[in-house]
Formats: structure tokens, sequence, C-alpha cells
């Protein structure tokens, strides 16, 4: 690119698609494979929250709520196309992403994050929406066709470990699925070779300050929201806002050979 071009205010629509040729070119795609599991909570309503093949439903613990537990069959695709920055509200073929942690297990480094896409408004929208997804490696199972995400923002949490990244909860959130109160809606998710699920993500109301997680043993790891413009510690389990939702998030983990039991919002 010469100096000219990179000065010049006064470019040809041309010349400025070239530029966007090259800059595309510079893109690097990759694919790793991944397999979904998938184990939610207790909802307010009967709305599709995760989607699976194959579902099981099951009491949670003391608080009543239901888990919901199955394996998503995915497609093997998975790209690594992402922004340095966050796109402003009202763009919908792009996802606002949030780190919710970050950790180490048996010396590998894994970290949850979550990708949030603000519902279209029509189908025009939503057909610019699905084309664009799979560039971020989005896949919203049960989704027919475009004029299925119209009024819908969709999520998709992801769990990477050592680079390989695995979609382990998505789903739609439609008005008048925002938590309240003490709602929480809990995933249980294996880290590491042993299968077991050791890690508990969970989504609750904004305005909840504390949380508790239940583990298989006895043991409890008790959650604080993370406090605003302190920065955030992701190597410590804390609820955090997330960026293009109306709702917070956690994510906790437990030790080798401890699995999730039960999770509730305490405040």
């Amino acid at each position: 690119m010469s100096a000219d071009r990179e000065t010049n205010h006064d470019m040809t629509h041309g010349e400025i698609a070239l530029l966007l040729a090259e800059a595309t070119e510079e893109v690097e795609i990759g694919t790793a494979p991944y397999q979904e599991v998938v184990r939610g909570g207790r909802r307010r309503r009967a709305r599709r929250w995760a989607v699976a093949t194959a579902a099981t439903l099951v009491i949670a613990g003391s608080t009543g709520s239901l888990a919901l537990a199955g394996a998503m069959g995915g497609d093997d695709r998975r790209t690594v196309a992402t922004d340095s920055e966050n796109p402003t509200p009202d763009v919908v073929d792009r996802p606002r992403y949030t780190t919710l942690a970050v950790g180490t297990d048996k010396g590998r480094k894994w970290e949850v994050r979550i990708s949030v896409w603000e519902a279209p408004l029509d189908a025009s929208e939503a057909r610019a929406q699905l084309d664009a997804m799979p560039l971020y490696g989005s896949d919203p199972k049960g989704v027919r066709d475009a004029e299925d995400l119209v009024g819908k923002s969709w999520f998709f949490v992801d769990l990477v470990v050592d680079g390989t990244v695995s979609t382990v909860v998505q789903g739609p959130t439609e008005p008048g699925d925002t938590p309240s109160g003490k709602d929480m809606t809990s995933y249980a998710v294996p880290l590491g070779d042993d299968g077991s699920y050791r890690l508990a993500i969970c989504r609750l109301p904004s305005t909840a300050k504390r949380a508790e997680v239940t583990w298989d043993n006895g043991s409890t790891t008790v959650v604080h929201r993370n406090p605003q413009g302190t920065g955030m510690e992701y190597d410590k389990a804390a609820i955090h806002p997330v960026d293009g939702a109306d709702s917070s998030w956690f994510v906790a983990s437990a030790p080798e050979g401890v699995a999730f039991k039960a999770a509730r919002v305490v405040a």
C-alpha cells in the first residue's frame, strides 16, 4: 500500500473497495472440532433455552430448579474470526463478547466466554445475521430459516481449553425471558479428561449480588458480584454483566473428582 493511498482523503470508491479487499485477505479463519454438552436449570417460562437433540429433565438440588442435560450435535465447524472491539448496539451482523472466567486445570489453560447477538427487527436483518453467524462460529440449533431469528437475541457460551473451542451452551432469549428476583438457570459443563461436570455456568438477574454453588461433595462456593469499575478478575468466581444481555452470568469451577450439584441466588 503506497503512502499516497494511506494519506489521500479524496480516494475513489474503487480504491476504497480495493483496500477493503486487501484487508479481508489478511483475516485467517481456522476450524476445530467440537461437541456441545449442556445442562440447564430452572426457567421462568416454558421457552426454548438451550437446544438439545437428546435431553432429560431432572430435579437439581433442594431449590426445586430444573436441570436440562443433553448432548447437542455439532457440524465440526469453528471459526476464530473476532473483533478487537464490541460493535455498537443494534448491530445485528456481529456478536458482542464478554469473558466470564479463565483458569488452569492440570497445566491446561481454559477460558469461558459468551457472545450475544442482537435481536433482528425484521426478515432483512435476520437474513444478514444468519449469513454472518458462521463467520464467528455461531450455529443456532433448531433454526430452519432466517425468520426464526426475528425478535430473538441469541447467546453462545464457549469453553476454550488450550486453544480448542467448544460451544457448551447456546439458546435464544425473547421478550419476557429476563430473569428477576432469585431466578437462575444453571449449566453444568465437563472440564478435563475425567468427564466430571466441574464447571457451573449460571445466568441470573442483573440485580443479583450474591449466589451459591453446591458441589456433590457437600462443599459450597459463594460468588459475589464483581464491583463496577474495579476491573474484572476472571480467575476468580464472580458475577459479571454481559455485553448485549439483559442478565448477568458467572462461572464457578471445582477440583478434580468434584461435580456440580445445585446453584441458587442468595441475595
